[in-house]
């Protein structure tokens, strides 16, 4: 893919999750009653804005953030309408918004993946074979029904993969329903490596999503990316794996990456990215939302909010040590590029 494109999809992909975090933090704002000053994508130099009401709207220069700026969030106001003349549980629900949005659009994203590609069938129906390995070899086709293993009968998708991990590796009788026929197909089942699980090389098959459903399973994917990205992130900080992050440079190779294998694998990248900004963004690091919830929860505790200035002072090193970090990590994105 050419790279113009690549920096061009990068920079929509990036507006699309950052819109949605600052949308949540702008709905919150608004209903409770917090006036929102300016409402901005991206950072910089003002490219486009436009006053509605008591809020500027712009779009600037540099698409890698956002902001949703209240009266008084940073600094002590009087006026009724600021961010910290409400109650604590309405200032935690702003912040919180943000990153709760992040995981309303991963799921949005994964509900239509499955409206529009299908959701996986309970059935045991074949929906892919992998390119060089057993399935394909023996000869078993994409929309085969594996009814029988070695004469045992198999009634789903999760029987079928456990009958196969439990086989030992080598010849097996794999009996399918193919358009009405059936089928006896020799399968030279193997170890997978990477898994250490028995396995012929298939992939489960879809049938198309009902709304419901759908949702459903837009919900469960999401669950399912947070945990892993709680795991990865735990494995990091205790040592088990190596820190391996990705700043703006690395994410634009992995979309050109994604992109090149179609819409589908593209979409549930940025669902996957939204969960992981969302995520990102509860941890409580300091200039994050989730340091400013540990401050509100505090407040909340104390009865009292902590001295505005050391708190500005907080948020202002993070977010320092955020923007060192970020340059530290393009940099390493670039040697990478260069090193191949």
């Amino acid at each position: 893919m050419p790279t113009i494109w690549v920096v061009v999809i990068t920079i929509i992909i990036l507006s699309i999750v950052i819109f949605f975090h600052e949308l949540g933090h702008f709905a919150a704002a608004k209903a409770c009653g917090v006036r929102v000053e300016d409402f901005s994508l991206g950072m910089g130099p003002i490219l486009w804005k436009k006053r509605k009401g008591e809020t500027l709207y712009s779009l600037r220069a540099f698409p890698i953030g956002g902001s949703c700026r209240m009266t008084g969030e940073d600094e002590e106001s009087d006026d009724a309408k600021s961010f910290n003349s409400k109650k604590v549980w309405q200032r935690l629900t702003i912040v919180f918004a943000g990153p709760f949005m992040n995981f309303v659009l991963a799921m949005l994203i994964f509900a239509s993946v499955f409206m529009v590609y299908g959701v996986p069938t309970e059935k045991a129906i074949v929906g892919r074979t992998l390119t060089g390995k057993a399935a394909e070899t023996a000869g078993i086709l994409a929309g085969d029904e594996i009814i029988a293993i070695n004469g045992q009968a198999v009634e789903s998708w999760k029987e079928a993969v456990e009958i196969i991990r439990a086989l030992p590796e080598g010849s097996t009788i794999f009996t399918v329903e193919r358009k009405r026929a059936t089928l006896d197909i020799v399968v030279a089942t193997y170890i997978d490596p990477d898994t250490g699980y028995n396995m012929i090389g298939v992939e489960q098959g879809t049938e198309k999503g009902q709304f419901l459903t759908s949702i459903k399973y837009g919900i469960q994917y999401t669950y399912v990316f947070t945990k892993a990205i709680l795991v990865a992130l735990l494995q990091m900080f205790t040592g088990q794996t190596k820190v391996d992050v990705a700043g703006p440079v690395g994410m634009a190779s992995m979309v050109g990456q994604v992109a090149s294998a179609g819409l589908q694998p593209l979409l549930l990248f940025i669902g996957m990215l939204s969960v992981n900004l969302g995520l990102i963004n509860l941890l409580p690091l300091p200039a994050l939302d989730g340091s400013r919830m540990v401050f509100l929860t505090i407040e909340g505790v104390r009865g009292k909010p902590i001295d505005r200035r050391k708190e500005g002072l907080v948020h202002f090193t993070g977010l320092m040590l955020l923007f060192a970090l970020m340059i530290f990590i393009t940099y390493r994105d670039i040697l990478r590029l260069i090193r191949g």
